[in-house]
């Protein structure tokens, strides 16, 4: 099997640093020291384009910039890229998301995907106005992606849910094709959703075995729908020539962080609701207890996995880190889990797209991991990235 490659876009600014921010993050609390301008997120996308990726994440929540319209914008600077668009069922309504949807993808054919995500936080949903509880925000998303579903079939639909009224709805436009739906959620509330809807179930990065479980539960649940679902994975990485270099990296990062601003970004984030986040930040909880967590590799918590990230970043709060071998081996792990496509991101976004795309691409590509991409495209290179392995 191959699988598929997407790279994430820091609409929130980016850093040499660990940049606070994430899902469960008060809007203004992500700090950074390189603006996310439409120039600057156009040379990530780019470079993605080149080294063969599928899409690019575009994040949604009050600690970012909006995601359709940073999609609309970049479309234009790239030729094939495709745009992971997240957004959230209920802040606008399913005709015009479903109508957003097919323009953009009557004006990019191919180059738009979504990223459906019900929301774990409730403080940051009642300021966008939506105050329905976690599990009711669930309900909610299922009544809404089976009214966009039917609108892209071609539909005219008429719907008089708990949630979500529509009298005769229908598009001008259909997609073609129709956008492909990501879908993550943890809790139990999720899996039916996901299991209807999602034509991709999307997981934070747990340890292999934890990931497994959860592949071979949404697989059953989707099974019993009469449907198949494929399965991704978000994930920083921290990709060098060598093991010792990455890991150097690592206890950089970490060395900029203090106690202080640890326990501060810890507290936002336990508030969250989301049972994704709950699992991330248990993945270091010890390691807070005991004050073990400035040591970069106290937190490996299973092979090349480091949950440094998480200690201030909400959502994904895992990384990938080692040689380029060392990541593509675990690419590899995952992929026999049940991974079919990896979502990337480090810091800062540029640079280490370049570390994991001159690095560990061709490895992929050896292996008969990843074919996308022209193999005859002049190397794209940065001056310190080596040509080992």
């Amino acid at each position: 099997m191959t699988v598929k490659l997407h790279w994430f876009l820091p609409t929130y600014g980016d850093s040499r640093h660990i940049v606070g921010g994430g899902h469960g993050t008060p809007a203004g609390a992500a700090h950074s020291d390189r603006d996310a301008s439409i120039d600057y997120l156009a040379s990530i996308v780019r470079a993605a384009e080149t080294f063969g990726f599928t899409g690019a994440l575009i994040p949604t929540g009050a600690w970012c910039e909006d995601a359709f319209v940073t999609a609309a914008l970049l479309a234009r600077e790239t030729t094939s890229l495709a745009f992971l668009v997240a957004f959230r069922p209920g802040l606008v309504s399913p005709t015009l998301s479903a109508q957003m949807a097919a323009t953009f993808a009557r004006h990019a054919p191919g180059r738009i995907l979504l990223n459906v995500v019900v929301g774990g936080e409730a403080h940051e949903q009642r300021a966008f106005g939506d105050h329905l509880d976690k599990d009711a925000r669930y309900e909610r998303c299922d009544e809404f992606l089976d009214v966009v579903r039917r609108l892209w079939a071609g539909e005219t639909v008429t719907k008089d849910g708990t949630h979500i009224t529509v009298e005769e709805a229908s598009l001008a436009t259909l997609p073609n094709p129709v956008p492909p739906l990501y879908f993550g959620g943890s809790s139990a509330a999720a899996g039916p959703v996901a299991a209807r809807h999602a034509d991709v179930y999307l997981t934070w990065g747990e340890p292999p075995e934890a990931v497994r479980e959860k592949v071979e539960w949404i697989r059953k649940e989707a099974a019993d729908e009469g449907r198949t679902v494929r399965f991704g994975i978000r994930l920083h990485t921290i990709s060098r020539d060598t093991t010792d270099e990455a890991w150097a990296q690592a206890d950089r990062l970490i060395g900029a962080l203090d106690e202080d601003t640890v326990a501060a970004a810890q507290a936002g984030l336990s508030r969250s609701q989301s049972e994704g986040q709950r699992r991330m930040r248990a993945l270091h909880e010890a390691n807070r207890a005991d004050g073990s967590w400035s040591n970069a590799r106290s937190l490996e918590v299973a092979p090349n996995l480091w949950a440094g990230v998480g200690l201030v970043r909400g959502g994904a709060g895992t990384a990938l880190v080692g040689s380029h071998t060392d990541v593509a081996d675990r690419i590899a792990e995952y992929a026999e889990v049940g991974i079919d496509e990896f979502i990337f991101s480090g810091y800062p976004h540029l640079e280490e797209l370049f570390w994991f795309g001159e690095g560990v691409v061709p490895i992929l590509r050896e292996r008969g991991l990843f074919d996308a991409g022209r193999l005859d495209a002049a190397p794209a290179s940065i001056p310190f990235v080596g040509s080992a392995r």
